[in-house]
């Protein structure tokens, strides 16, 4: 195995709560302990003692005395076990809560039996002296666990996926052949990233009628990060060519000024931009806020929302 900062750092982390009891301990001796060489121990105790910065065998908090065949530490810092805060503990029972909701029913009794023991941990604690920061959590609970399942399995294992797919323009679910990228939740969804036909292609998961991995694999795209995908909480395929901007009345003003972190203007009202990559989406972004949100632009999404209020008038 290839040697890596990564493991001489997990290395040095068993090393030092072994002998940081200022007692000589022979290198040969420790090194097999540690599955290693005498040769490396000695390095990785260099790499402790020997600083640029700092006095020679001191590193804050911890102090190391090097002799031909043996050594010795001494630490105030790894005498008693590494303790989470309430506030980790919360946030770690909230990340098992968002887990149970998204794994398969036969995978949710051990979960809920994990969160029971860690909530019965945080009852015997005191409270924060100082209050918590607000958490928060998005989570696509519409999104079938089971898809959810294979589509990770088709992530994990880098294989092509055939999913079938009901797009909001679509009369029915159609039958795709993607290269998964990843999943990433979104404003209360689960998004499939993949690749289609040469194209960056985005899928809403609780759209996914059906899906099972292929036996294709599946080369991830040489430099792809999913900064080009998601922005301020939003999913979206491709770069967005155009802005649509809308202007939310005074009576809902402070609640949309507060989740996108604007200022109303004067007269209680307040104006936000959002990237455009999806106009299905901008049409049914403002038909939920009803008279309240007036698109201010582009002149399309005026023109495909006067429509869509023209069908429904007609039915």
């Amino acid at each position: 195995m290839a040697e890596t900062a990564a493991s001489q750092l997990r290395r040095i982390l068993h090393l030092i709560p072994l002998c940081e009891d200022d007692v000589p301990h022979p290198l040969h001796d420790v090194a097999v302990s540690l599955g290693t060489d005498s040769h490396t121990l000695l390095r990785d105790l260099r790499a402790l003692s020997d600083r640029f910065d700092d006095p020679g065998g001191f590193v804050e908090g911890v102090q190391v005395y090097l002799e031909p065949d043996r050594f010795s530490l001494h630490s105030d810092h790894f005498r008693r076990p590494m303790r989470l805060t309430l506030a980790e503990l919360g946030a770690l029972d909230l990340g098992m809560a968002m887990l149970e909701r998204e794994r398969p029913p036969d995978e949710q009794d051990a979960i809920r039996r994990a969160r029971r023991r860690l909530q019965e941990v945080i009852a015997k604690l005191p409270s924060d002296t100082a209050p918590d920061p607000m958490r928060h959590a998005e989570q696509g609970a519409d999104a079938d666990p089971e898809i959810l399942r294979t589509l990770r399995e088709g992530v994990r294992q880098t294989q092509m996926l055939s999913i079938r797919y009901a797009s909001a323009a679509a009369a029915e679910a159609t039958e795709r052949t993607v290269g998964p990228l990843g999943l990433v939740p979104g404003r209360g969804h689960w998004f499939l990233v993949a690749m289609a036909e040469g194209q960056l292609r985005v899928y809403r998961v609780d759209r996914v009628e059906a899906a099972r991995v292929l036996d294709v694999a599946f080369e991830r795209p040489a430099g792809f990060t999913f900064e080009e995908v998601v922005r301020n909480g939003r999913v979206f395929a491709g770069q967005p060519e155009q802005t649509l901007v809308v202007r939310y009345s005074a009576r809902i003003a402070p609640w949309i000024a507060e989740r996108e972190g604007k200022e109303p203007g004067a007269d209680g009202t307040v104006m936000v931009e959002y990237p455009l990559g999806d106009a299905d989406w901008a049409v049914r972004h403002v038909l939920q806020y009803g008279p309240e949100a007036e698109v201010i632009g582009p002149v399309q999404v005026r023109d495909a929302i006067r429509e869509r209020l023209t069908d429904l008038l007609t039915m």
